[in-house]
């Protein structure tokens, strides 16, 4: 009969399942060894022990030699007869349970591991191949995270790098399954999205092929509602742009089914004349858009709070506004009364006229809404 060699893990104080041991001696029971029923254990790789005990310093490991009959089920062993040849202090265990250099776990072939089972590097986590490492079963580096391929990532299956979600390809990303990149919310492609399932970017909504959407199913930019194509769309399916309608191939409706633009009724195909003064005239909407007269008023002043900066304030205004040492300045509330007019009375003749000849011109009620009396 061959002997066995092998190692036994012990109670700190040499106790093992009651029965008390010492170093040097030799143990014999008169029965037949069956493993987890009869007989002394033990495990002929070192490592293996720790599938039953703790990996604990204060536990006693030894060398041992088997010396009768032998039953090997799996990583386990017993005898009915065993030898103590001798203690092997913590610092062998190390070294014999990891191949890797100054691991302070369990089976190491990588170095510097305090987890275990690592092939990699400076892992405080387990099974990771990866280096620096605090989760387990990374590959990639430097992962608190578990399973990750990629690096930094302190969410769990991403071969994507510094992501707090999962299961994300992309970067940067806190929400799940992202190919994207810096994405909050989940399924997104594309990047900047804390909606889900967008291929466009910065999109608040879901699954958007267009970008900067705060609604839904938006193959266009900008829009607030759902499924337009065109862009700056607060209603639905609108293929045009900036329409709170719905349907509208056309820009600019209120209504609802419009070829034409600027239109607040329903299934029109031609631009309607607008009302001046409210009388009707022959003009449209965009051809007032496009008037030298709209360029002219939308010069008119209308600001009622004003920023001043510090370096522009007098020393009155820096003592009812200490504030400014902290924000670098105050709001000012301007006082409007006469700034429309005095904006008039400086405006050429021909601007004048110009206004003056905006279809149905009153003076009457162009004075009750801009307070501007036409001289």
């Amino acid at each position: 009969m061959e002997n066995v060699k092998g190692y036994k893990v012990f109670n700190p104080d040499w106790t093992c399942r009651g029965f008390q041991y010492e170093v040097g001696k030799t143990y014999e029971e008169d029965v037949t060894p069956s493993v987890c029923d009869r007989g002394f254990h033990f495990c002929k790789q070192a490592k293996d022990c720790f599938n039953y005990y703790t990996f604990d310093p204060n536990n006693k490991v030894a060398e041992v030699i088997a010396l009768g009959e032998v039953a090997e089920k799996g990583d386990k062993c017993c005898t009915n007869k065993i030898q103590i040849v001798r203690e092997i202090s913590w610092e062998e265990v190390l070294t014999i349970v990891n191949t890797g250099k100054a691991c302070t776990g369990l089976c190491n072939s990588g170095d510097w591991n305090s987890g275990n089972c690592n092939s990699g590097n400076y892992n405080s986590g387990d099974w990771n191949s990866g280096n620096c490492n605090s989760g387990n079963y990374n590959s990639g580096n430097y992962n608190s995270g578990d399973c990750n391929s990629g690096n930094r990532n302190s969410g769990n299956w991403n071969s994507g790098n510094r992501n707090s979600g999962n299961y994300n390809s992309g970067n940067y990303n806190s929400g799940d399954w992202n190919s994207g990149n810096r994405n909050s919310g989940d399924c997104n492609s594309g990047d900047w999205n804390s909606g889900y399932y967008n291929s466009g970017d910065h999109n608040s909504g879901n699954y958007n092929s267009g970008n900067r959407n705060s609604g839904n199913r938006n193959s266009g930019h900008y829009n607030s509602g759902d499924y337009n194509s065109g862009y700056y769309n607060s209603g639905d399916h609108n293929s045009g742009n900036w329409n709170s309608g719905n349907w509208n191939q056309g820009s600019f409706c209120t209504g609802d089914f419009n070829i034409s633009n600027n239109e607040t009724g329903c299934f029109c195909t031609e631009e309607h004349k607008i009302r001046f003064f409210d009388k009707e005239s022959d003009m449209t909407f965009e051809l007032w858009r496009n008037s030298e007269a709209y360029r002219i008023l939308r010069k008119m002043p209308f600001e009622s709070i004003k920023w001043i900066g510090a370096y522009d304030m007098t020393d009155e205004e820096k003592n009812e506004h200490p504030e400014y040492k902290t924000i670098g300045g105050y709001l000012k509330n301007c006082d409007n009364t006469n700034c429309k007019q005095e904006w008039w009375d400086g405006l050429t003749q021909h601007e004048k006229q110009v206004i003056m000849n905006i279809p149905n011109f009153d003076a009457e009620k162009f004075f009750k809404i801009t307070s501007i009396k036409v001289k």
